[in-house]
C-alpha cells in the first residue's frame, strides 16, 4: 500500500500549498539544537542496518513499543536487528495519530524513496531495501546531511568535552574532498569528505547542567575533578568553578560555539552573596548536602554567570523548562537516563522565570535567550513574558522556542505558533529544530514547514491576513531558515 505522504500532505488550502511549494520547500536547514554524536559526523560513519540508525537511540520509538506490549529485550535489549525492526513495524501500524507515524513514513520516503506503508506484511521487503541502500556511500553520515540541505548543526556538549571531533569536522570543512578511507561495515573508520566536499557547519553547544547539580553531591564532586582536568585548574572554590567554566566557554567559542543550553525542571532566581556561595560550595565539596534553598541559590548564581558569559561573547542562551525525568526508578537503574521514562512537569514557572531574566537584564547582561516549555499549559505564559524583555537591540532577542519533545506534533506546533503570533511577532520566530539523536530525523523540518504554511494559509483563507504571497512567502522562508542564521551568528556556506 502506498503511503499518504503526498505532495500536498498537511496542506489543506490553496494558499498553504503555494506557500510551501513556492517558498518553504527548498529552504536549507539550520538545526540549532540536537543530540547528534559529533564523532559519527567526523568519522563519516555508515550504519549496518536501518534498525541501527532508526532504533539504536530513539526513546520516542522505545516508548511506543513498550506501550504496544513489546518486551524490553526487543526494545533496548539483545534482540537482533530484524526482530527489533519487525517489532517496530508492528507497533507503527498502531501509532496512527502519533507524529511517529508521520515521521517514520516521511523518513522512508525522503531518504530511501520507499513510498509504502510500513506494516508487518511490508516489513521484510522494506527492511531488505533500506539495508541495501545503507551500504552505498551516499548513506554515510556526511552525505545524509548534505542530501537534506543541512547547513548548520549545533550538537549538545559538556563543558569538559575535548571537542576533538568538532575540530576534526572543522578540518574537513576547510580541507575539501579527502576521499573515502573507511571500511564498508559498521560504524567504524574515518571516512573524511566524499567527492563534492562537506559544507555543513557543525558547532558545539555548551551544556553545563552537571556544574549546577549540587543536589547530587557525589556526582557533583566527581564532575569537579573532570571539569578541572579539562580546564587545567584544580577547582577548590566557587570562584574556581566559575573560572573553569569561563575558560571552557572561551574554548567552545574558539571552536565556533555560540549557544548554551540548560535543562531546568523549573526556573530559579534566588540571590546570594559571594560569601554565601563560597560557603555552600565548601559545604558540598566537603561531603555535606546543601538544603533546598542553598541549592537554588547556587544554581541561580552559576546560571547567571553563564548568562553573563553568553552576553559578553554574543551567544544565545537556551532554557529547556519542564521535563520531569527518570520517573520509573526501576528502569532508570536498569537502563539509565534518556531511555523513554520522562514526562512533562507541572511546576509553576512564571515568577522565577521573570525574576531570573530580570536579574540579568537589570545589570544589562541579558543575552539572546530562547525559552522552551514542555507543558503546553505554559505557552501563553511564556509568550507574554518574552515581550517584557525585548530591548530593541536584536529582532526577536527573547524567543519562545518551538514545540519541543512532547509538543513536536501538529497540535503542539500549531499551539506554540498561535500563542507566539497572538502576543508577539511570529515573523521573527527562529523556527524548528530536531532535538534528535538520529541522522534520519531531518524531515521533521519539512513537517514543521508544512504545518507553518498551513497555519498562515488558513489565516489568509479566512480573511484574517492579506493574500500578499511575496510578503508571506518571505515570512515563511525567514521562519524556516533565515531568521535562525541571522539570530545565532553562526556562519554557513551556501
Amino acid at each position: 500500500m502506498k503511503t499518504f505522504i503526498t505532495d500536498d500532505f498537511m496542506l489543506q488550502n490553496d494558499t498553504a500549498r503555494e506557500l510551501y511549494h513556492s517558498y518553504a520547500k527548498e529552504m536549507p536547514i539550520f538545526d540549532f539544537h540536537c543530540h547528534l554524536p559529533p564523532k559519527e559526523i567526523a568519522e563519516n560513519s555508515r550504519y549496518s542496518s536501518i534498525t541501527d540508525v532508526w532504533l539504536g537511540s530513539d526513546h520516542y520509538k522505545w516508548r511506543a513499543m513498550r506501550s504496544d506490549g513489546v518486551d524490553e529485550r526487543v526494545v533496548t535489549g539483545n534482540g537482533d536487528d530484524w526482530e527489533k525492526f519487525k517489532a517496530w513495524a508492528a507497533t507503527l501500524q498502531h501509532a496512527v495519530g502519533n507524529p511517529l507515524y508521520h515521521w517514520s513514513h516521511m523518513e522512508l520516503l525522503r531518504y530511501f524513496g520507499i513510498d509504502e506503508v510500513l506494516t508487518p506484511e511490508s516489513a521484510p521487503r522494506i527492511y531488505e531495501e533500506a539495508n541495501r541502500q545503507l551500504q552505498q556511500d551516499e548513506f554515510r553520515v556526511q552525505p545524509l546531511l548534505t542530501k537534506m540541505k543541512v547547513k548548520a548543526v549545533c550538537t549538545t556538549d559538556d563543558p569538559a568535552d575535548s571537542l576533538e571531533h568538532h575540530q576534526a569536522i572543522a578540518g574537513l570543512n576547510s580541507a575539501g574532498s579527502k576521499g573515502d578511507k573507511s571500511s564498508v561495515g559498521g560504524k567504524g573508520g574515518v571516512g573524511g569528505n566524499l567527492a563534492g566536499g562537506f559544507d555543513t557547519t557543525v558547532v558545539p553547544t555548551f551544556r553545563p547542567d552537571k556544574a549546577l547539580a549540587i543536589d547530587d553531591p557525589q556526582a557533583f564532586r566527581s564532575y569537579l575533578e573532570t571539569l578541572g582536568r579539562s580546564a587545567n585548574l584544580e577547582i577548590k572554590s566557587y570562584r574556581d568553578l566559575i573560572d573553569a567554566l569561563d575558560s571552557r566557554h572561551a574554548f567552545f567559542h574558539s571552536i565556533g560555539g555560540r549557544v548554551s543550553d540548560h535543562a531546568l525542571v523549573a526556573p530559579f532566581a534566588e540571590e546570594s552573596s559571594e560569601a554565601e556561595l563560597a560557603r555552600i560550595f565548601a559545604k558540598v565539596r566537603s561531603g555535606e548536602n546543601a538544603d533546598r534553598y542553598e541549592t537554588l541559590q547556587f544554581k541561580t548564581a552559576v546560571l547567571r554567570e553563564i548568562g553573563r558569559m553568553n552576553y559578553r561573547r554574543g551567544w544565545t542562551m537556551q532554557l529547556h523548562i519542564g521535563a520531569q525525568r527518570n520517573n520509573n526508578s526501576r528502569m532508570f537503574r536498569a537502563l539509565g537516563p534518556d531511555t523513554g521514562f520522562d514526562s512533562m512537569a507541572d511546576v509553576l514557572i512564571a515568577a522565577p522565570l521573570a525574576r531570573f531574566l530580570d536579574l540579568l537584564d537589570s545589570e544589562q547582561h541579558l543575552p539572546k535567550t530562547i525559552i522552551y516549555v514542555l507543558n503546553p499549559r505554559d505557552n501563553d505564559l511564556v509568550a507574554s513574558i518574552i515581550g517584557a524583555f525585548q530591548d530593541g537591540s536584536v529582532p526577536g532577542k527573547i524567543q519562545f522556542g518551538s514545540g519541543w519533545w512532547f509538543n513536536d506534533h501538529k497540535d503542539g506546533m500549531e499551539r506554540q505558533m498561535i500563542a507566539l503570533a497572538n502576543m508577539g511577532l511570529l515573523y521573527r520566530f527562529v523556527g524548528m529544530l530536531t532535538d534528535s539523536r538520529s541522522f534520519l530525523s531531518f524531515p521533521r523540518h519539512e513537517y514543521f514547514r508544512r504545518i507553518l504554511c498551513n497555519v498562515v494559509g488558513d489565516w489568509v483563507e479566512r480573511g484574517e491576513a492579506p493574500k500578499d504571497m511575496e510578503f508571506l512567502g518571505k515570512m515563511v522562508q525567514k521562519i524556516s531558515y533565515q531568521n535562525a542564521e541571522d539570530y545565532f551568528g553562526i556562519a554557513t556556506s551556501h
